[in-house]
């Protein structure tokens, strides 16, 4: 036997154990909460992708926090986290760890120490496999639906969006692994942040939003901070109201970007803005993770028009749109 035949032949004898070797891909995931981005439910904060003490999320935006290590899917009030939004699983697994009995409360000085090592709040952790492990926080006192040990498969129900743990709002938190270390599933393998980037863990990434709306209503009067944040300031008004105001409820401002809010109405003609009430150009002077705007006017003497008022709201950063909203309300 030749020694080229004796080498090819050696090789051949490995080649069966070198395929037997299984390759893991990367998991695919799918939306982990149950609802609809810019309508019901919005990206608070991303991964902090700045090694140091900047703040740099995926699109090279700042819609993030010195040393966040997750994506956190925010509702837009209480009122619809006690209505119950589910938390999904958003790839297939084996559940490797739970925890419940935590409050659904705001994280404060007070409840500090309690929270303390259970930052997480109530919570899910998924093995995929092949390193992977994603984990869900904040859930809702009680509403953990699976059990440790449990397979489960994408979308699956793991528990509701709640209040729990080291949080000032509702919201989910999930926070993606591999081999233990942070992962950002919209960019896993980028080491430069770039919004138009491919390369994702998501079956549908979702658009990239550095800011924008979270609510838009009426009122008869500005509403509290308070209010707006539960879910409680829309108000039906009517001809006789003391006062017409439009409230914008919005986040991820940055300093130096601009609001438009504009209030006109009655339509005339259907389609076309009617006679304006009040306009105002806002500029922004602080960064804000949440924030609210109102304008308004007082009742004139002979009372409002009846007719259709519509609200119009813009979110400018360095001369682009990054928002708009608009709403209107029939006054009878």
């Amino acid at each position: 036997m030749s020694v080229r035949f004796r080498i090819v032949l050696s090789l051949s004898l490995l080649m069966p154990a070198l395929s037997a070797i299984p390759v893991v891909a990367d998991p695919v995931m799918v939306q982990p909460i149950d609802c609809t981005l810019g309508q019901d439910c919005y990206i608070q904060h991303y991964v902090d992708r700045d090694a140091g003490a900047g703040v740099r999320d995926f699109g090279c935006g700042a819609l993030s926090y010195d040393g966040h290590k997750g994506t956190d899917y925010a509702l837009i009030s209480l009122d619809q986290m006690a209505a119950g939004v589910n938390v999904l699983a958003a790839a297939p697994g084996v559940v490797r760890g739970i925890r419940d009995g935590m409050a659904d409360e705001y994280y404060d000085a007070e409840t500090s120490t309690e929270v303390q090592g259970r930052e997480c709040g109530n919570g899910v952790a998924i093995d995929h496999g092949g390193g992977w492990v994603s984990q869900y926080c904040h859930l809702k006192l009680g509403s953990i639906a699976v059990q440790e040990g449990q397979r489960v498969a994408a979308n699956a129900v793991l528990g509701q969006v709640g209040l729990s743990g080291k949080t000032q709002f509702p919201h989910l938190h999930l926070s993606i692994r591999h081999q233990g270390q942070v992962t950002d599933p919209f960019q896993p393998h980028a080491d430069k942040c770039n919004a138009d980037e491919v390369d994702t863990l998501w079956r549908d990434a979702p658009d990239y939003q550095p800011g924008g709306f979270i609510d838009l209503g009426f009122a008869n009067a500005v509403p509290s901070y308070d209010a707006i944040k539960a879910g409680q300031a829309h108000q039906a008004l009517t001809i006789t109201s003391p006062a017409l105001v439009t409230w914008a409820y919005a986040y991820g401002s940055r300093q130096g970007d601009v609001l438009l809010m504009r209030l006109t109405g009655p339509q005339l003609i259907e389609g076309n803005a009617g006679p304006k009430i009040a306009e105002q150009r806002i500029l922004l002077k602080k960064s804000q993770a949440i924030f609210f705007r109102a304008i308004g006017r007082k009742r004139p003497a002979a009372g409002w028009a009846k007719g259709l008022y519509r609200a119009e709201v813009e979110l400018i950063r360095d001369g682009v749109l990054l928002d708009r909203r608009e709403t209107v309300i029939e006054l009878r």
